[in-house]
C-alpha cells in the first residue's frame, strides 16, 4: 500500500535581493542577512503540520535554479513562497516559468509592529528595508497575474493567519498528491440502475488520478475460500463481544458475512487497492456469494474502505473526505424531509464504517434481502446510527467531462435505530431543508454522499480548485 498517511511535503521559497545582502555590519541587530536568518527560522518553525524541503534563502539566480530542482526532486506537494522584503525580478519569474505544474502558495507576512519607529540610524534603516515584504508582494503580483498559473493562491495577514491558510492549502496539496498514486477497485461493475453516477475511468486518472481496477466475483470467491477458518472465528467473535444485537442473529450466517467481508479485504490488499466501490446489488455478486458482506472495516484494520451501489463518484468524496480528516466517514444517501421539524433523515443499506466509538452500532439482519432466496438471506450486519455533531458533507459526480464537487455542513442529531438494515442518522441543514435540497437538484448531482465529523470546507475549496473540478459550496 501507499504512504498514504504521511504529511504534506511543502517546499518553502523565501526569497530576497543580494543588493541588501551584506548591509548592516556592526550594526545593534547585525547584517541584514542574519536578520533574514532569523525570520525565516520563525517561519519554518511554524510548518508543523507538515515536514519541508528549504534550500535556503534565495539571493541569486543559481539559488533560484537550486530550489526548483530541489523541489522537483523531493516530489514536493506544494511550494510556500514568500517575499522575505524587496527582490529582484529574476528569482521570481524564472521560478513561476520553470517549476512546472505545482501548488504554490504565496504569502505576505505583516508584521504585529514594524520594529522601528523611523529610520534615523543605520541599524533602524536596516530594519526598515528589512520590513519591506509589502514591496515584494505587491511586486511578485504582477508577475502572477501575468503567468495566470492554474493551482496559484496568495494570502495576506499575520503569521497566525498565513500558517493557518499554509495549513489548509497543504493538506489539500496532499490529497492531490495521494489520490495521483491510489488505485481503486470496481467490483464487479457499475450499477445499471443508476447511470447518473457513471464516471469516465480514463477521465477518474487523467483529471482526478486514481488508476481504476476491475476485480471479478470470481476471483473474490478464491480469495473468500483461502481465509482460514479459524481467522473467520476470530473476528465474527471479537464483533459479537463488542456490539450488541437484536437477537435476530444466526452464526453461520454472520460467520459467512465475516468471511465475505474480510474477502472483500484481502481481494483490495491483493490488488493494491485502497478504496472498493463494491456493486453491493449485483445479482451475480449476490448469487454466489449469497449476501452483501456487512463488516467492513474488520476489527483491527482501518486500510480498507468500502462504499456500495457501484459510485465511483461517491467513493471518490468517502476517500477525500478519510484522507482530509482522519476520522470516522460514512457513505449515505438523504430519504426525506420531516416537515414537522425541519431535519432530513439519510443513511444507506449495506457496507458503511460501523466502528465510530461515539457512533451507536447494534447487530442486527440485512431486511432488504432477509426474505430471499440467496444462500444467506438475513445474514447480519452492522446497523449503524451516526454520530452526533457537526459533519462536512460532500458529493462528487461526473458530467459532460467535468467532475463537481458539491460540499455542505450540516449537523447529525442525536437519535435512536429507526430505520431498518440502514447505517443512519436525522440531519439539520444550515438553511431550510426544501432550500437545501432545491439547491442540490438545480446544481444537478446524484443521491450518494461522504460525510465525516467536522468542519473541512476551506480544504475542500482548495481541494476542488487543485483538481479543477466545478465546485458548489450550500
Amino acid at each position: 500500500m501507499k504512504n498514504s498517511d504521511r504529511k504534506p511535503l511543502v517546499g518553502v521559497l523565501l526569497i530576497t535581493t543580494p543588493r541588501f545582502r551584506n548591509l548592516g555590519e556592526n550594526t545593534e541587530h547585525g547584517y541584514y542577512w542574519e536578520r533574514k536568518e532569523k525570520e525565516s527560522q520563525r517561519i519554518l518553525e511554524r510548518f508543523h503540520f507538515a515536514d519541508t524541503v528549504f534550500p535556503g534563502i534565495v539571493y541569486t539566480r543559481d539559488d533560484i535554479i537550486k530550489a526548483i530542482h530541489l523541489f522537483k526532486s523531493k516530489n514536493v506537494d506544494m511550494v510556500f513562497a514568500h517575499f522575505l522584503s524587496w527582490s529582484d525580478d529574476f528569482a521570481w519569474i524564472r521560478f513561476l516559468r520553470d517549476i512546472g505544474e505545482m501548488p504554490i502558495l504565496f504569502a505576505a507576512i505583516t508584521r504585529d509592529n514594524p520594529g522601528f519607529e523611523d529610520s534615523l540610524t543605520e541599524d533602524r534603516f536596516i530594519e526598515f528595508l528589512s520590513a519591506g515584504g509589502l514591496v515584494g508582494a505587491l511586486e511578485a503580483s504582477g508577475s502572477i497575474a501575468r503567468f495566470n498559473r492554474p493551482m496559484m493562491h496568495t494570502v495576506i495577514g499575520s503569521l497566525d493567519e498565513v500558517m493557518k491558510k499554509a495549513h489548509e492549502m497543504a493538506q489539500a496539496a496532499l490529497i492531490r498528491s495521494l489520490l495521483r498514486q491510489v488505485s481503486f477497485g470496481l467490483l464487479p461493475s457499475l450499477n445499471e440502475v443508476m447511470w447518473s453516477t457513471y464516471v469516465d475511468a480514463y477521465d477518474l486518472f487523467m483529471k482526478a488520478g486514481p488508476e481504476l481496477r476491475f476485480l471479478s466475483v470470481a476471483e473474490l470467491e478464491e480469495v473468500i475460500q483461502q481465509i482460514p477458518h479459524e481467522k473467520t472465528t476470530d473476528v465474527m467473535n471479537r464483533i459479537l463481544d463488542s456490539y450488541p444485537n437484536d437477537g435476530q442473529i444466526n452464526k453461520e450466517k454472520m460467520f459467512a458475512s465475516v468471511e465475505a467481508s474480510l474477502g472483500l479485504e484481502e481481494i483490495c490488499r491483493k490488488n493494491d487497492v485502497e478504496l472498493l466501490v463494491l456493486n453491493d446489488v449485483d445479482q451475480m455478486l449476490l448469487r454466489r456469494i449469497g449476501l452483501r458482506p456487512g463488516f467492513t472495516p474488520c476489527p483491527g484494520t482501518n486500510d480498507i474502505m468500502v462504499v456500495p451501489e457501484g459510485d465511483i463518484g461517491g467513493g471518490l468524496a468517502c476517500y477525500i473526505l478519510k484522507k482530509l480528516s482522519k476520522k470516522h466517514v460514512n457513505f449515505i444517501e438523504p430519504f426525506y424531509i420531516d416537515k414537522r421539524t425541519g431535519l432530513f433523515a439519510a443513511g444507506h443499506a449495506g457496507p458503511n464504517d460501523y466502528t465510530d466509538p461515539d457512533s451507536s452500532t447494534i447487530l442486527s439482519i440485512d431486511t432488504r434481502f432477509a426474505k430471499s432466496n440467496y444462500k444467506h438471506a438475513g445474514a447480519p450486519f452492522a446497523w449503524n446510527v451516526i454520530a452526533p455533531g457537526e459533519k462536512t458533507i460532500v458529493h462528487i459526480s461526473y458530467s459532460n467531462g467535468r467532475f463537481k464537487m458539491v460540499c455542505s455542513i450540516v449537523e447529525a442529531v442525536k437519535t435512536k435505530h429507526f430505520l431498518a438494515g440502514y447505517s443512519h442518522s436525522l440531519f439539520r441543514s444550515a438553511i431550510p431543508a426544501e432550500e437545501f435540497f432545491g439547491k442540490l437538484i438545480n446544481v444537478g448531482v446524484t443521491q450518494h454522499y461522504g460525510i465525516t465529523g467536522g468542519n473541512y470546507l476551506n480544504e475542500l475549496t482548495i481541494l476542488a480548485n487543485l483538481l479543477n473540478f466545478d465546485l458548489t459550496v450550500i
